[in-house]
């Protein structure tokens, strides 16, 4: 059997945007808009720092995630 490491969209969309460090805007469900980057995340929330300030924010308050500029998404060395 094969043991192959398959990852999520959301996984590689998020950890993209934090070692590039790729400034976002982050809208909430409740129409918040958050910016900054993108410097930790896991299964159920993400921390964004801005300036010296961070913020725990939690995935399932997350609408949508629109970097300010393009992801390489689909380059092989994504796939680690």
């Amino acid at each position: 059997m094969v043991n192959e490491k398959t990852q999520n969209l959301q996984d590689v969309f998020l950890n993209n945007a934090r070692k590039t460090k790729c400034p976002v805007t982050i809208f909430l469900v409740n129409g918040v808009k958050l910016q900054g980057i993108i410097t930790w995340f896991d299964n159920f929330s993400m921390l964004l720092q801005r300036d010296t300030h961070a913020q725990l924010v939690y995935k399932h308050a997350i609408s949508t995630i629109m970097p300010n500029q393009s992801l390489d998404l689909f380059n092989e060395d994504n796939v680690d």
